[in-house]
């Protein structure tokens, strides 16, 4: 049984537990230590049963926490070359190198490590597998590649970035610049890009849709619902929305 819960979505922190009865790893982790511990702790975690940081890239909303949780307590951190170029994670005690496409295990997880088209070093995502079920991890992509369909077809689970509505983007308060790398093929995916690579994946197969990394400022809730209502038709009960202060309970794949 694979298990999967977030500690918060979104440009102000993300982090994601992924768990079986034997291992338990976090992808990413963008909040203070105190924060990361009181997140876990409604999960009915402690950071001390972690047995691996994967780290998906360097930004601050998926690296401010890592060095410090990863150092209070031991715990190995597995990132690309890239990411560790970056400076910003070189202060890890134990830690893992690898490229993207490498594949390794952690526990009773085959992980996949998938390059994506991001702003940053040497960023990727995961696909994680356990006794033949699979979820993917897939956010800070700003264009969908064949590799990515490629990879992260035919998951059983999968979180998805809805960062922004464009329209509201492009009416929003950002600077032009900042407008422009959100938007592009290097930033994050809007909400039809993302409805579209949900049917590029096969989305009937999904047991599980979480809808994640939704930008406050640029998207809502009700346009990321409505994109992917074009796919889905009515919402049921397979898809969740990803909170930035509260992420989402435990799921369960069985």
């Amino acid at each position: 049984m694979i298990r999967f819960a977030s500690l918060g979505s979104g440009s102000k922190g993300n982090a994601t537990v992924v768990a079986t009865a034997d291992t338990a790893v976090m992808i990413d982790c963008g909040f203070s230590l105190r924060e990361a511990t009181r997140r876990l702790a409604t999960l009915g975690l402690e950071p001390s049963q972690l047995d691996a940081i994967l780290v998906t890239h360097e930004h601050t909303d998926h690296s401010a926490g890592v060095g410090k949780l990863a150092r209070r307590y031991d715990i190995p951190v597995y990132l690309t070359h890239g990411t560790l170029s970056s400076g910003r994670l070189d202060a890890c005690p134990q830690l893992h190198c690898f490229n993207c496409g490498d594949r390794f295990t952690i526990g009773c997880f085959d992980i996949e490590p998938v390059a994506v088209p991001h702003d940053a070093r040497e960023p990727c995502q995961y696909r994680l597998g356990h006794r033949g079920s699979s979820l993917g991890i897939l956010t800070d992509l700003g264009s969908v590649t064949d590799h990515v369909v490629e990879r992260f077809r035919g998951c059983d689970a999968l979180l998805l970035e809805f960062n922004h509505d464009l329209a509201m983007l492009w009416r929003g308060n950002y600077p032009p610049a900042l407008k422009r790398r959100v938007a592009g093929d290097w930033g994050h995916l809007n909400n039809a890009q993302a409805a579209t690579l949900l049917q590029q994946l096969g989305w009937e197969s999904l047991r599980h849709l979480v809808v994640g990394h939704i930008s406050e400022k640029n998207n809502s809730r009700a346009h990321a619902a409505a994109a992917l209502a074009t796919v889905y038709g009515a919402l049921d009960s397979r898809v969740v929305f990803a909170e930035q202060g509260s992420g989402f309970d435990w799921l369960v794949l069985d």
